[in-house]
């Protein structure tokens, strides 16, 4: 089925008709419907490398996201917990929670429409539905995603790209730096 053609699969899929024997292995993972720079190994010991201090090797983190509504400001920081709310959904709470996460995000409004803002959001921490979260809390849900409150599909899909990826290589230090550009859907719902 289409839903099962995740990008695991499909990079799987691509070495075997190379006549590639090797196995891939998902270092992060992304949301079902995101798109996006996404990180492989070629190896095991290679993803457990990177994944012992993943944390301390992701030097930089930037999304783009379509969000509902018009933002009251261009910028800002959205600097809330985050704790599971025992059906799978990430919520914002108040500090001091019992079990809440840190979870900070910052934002930039790239480009707004009549009913959609285009966002950039860099990540400081790295909660499972951290984006999705906070933009329901702001009021602003990611586009495609009622999970989190969306009232609209424009896309056709969830309105969340990973567009760049910044991290120190598990050997020798050095800072590699990967992008994928936005995709043009995006910014065409602006216009609707």
């Amino acid at each position: 089925a289409e839903r099962d053609r995740t990008a695991y699969w499909i990079l799987c899929e691509y070495l075997r008709k190379r006549g590639e024997k090797r196995r891939v292995a998902a270092v992060h993972r992304l949301d079902r419907d995101t798109s996006g720079v996404m990180v492989f190994a070629k190896s095991g010991r290679v993803k457990r490398e990177l994944m012992t201090d993943w944390t301390d090797r992701i030097v930089k983190r930037e999304y783009v996201a379509l969000a509902e509504g018009l933002l009251s400001e261009n910028s800002g920081i959205i600097d809330v917990p985050l704790s599971e709310n025992g059906r799978g959904t990430m919520v914002a709470v108040s500090p001091g929670t019992p079990g809440a996460l840190e979870a900070v995000t910052h934002y930039r409004v790239l480009e707004t429409g009549k009913r959609y803002t285009l966002l950039s959001l860099e990540l400081e921490t790295g909660r499972r539905n951290q984006i999705r979260a906070h933009l329901a809390y702001l009021g602003h849900p990611v586009v495609g995603d009622p999970k989190y409150g969306a009232k609209t599909n424009a896309l056709g899909r969830l309105g969340l790209h990973a567009e760049l990826l910044a991290l120190k290589h598990p050997t020798t230090g050095v800072l590699m730096e990967f992008s994928v550009p936005v995709p043009p859907a995006f910014y065409r719902c602006l216009t609707l």
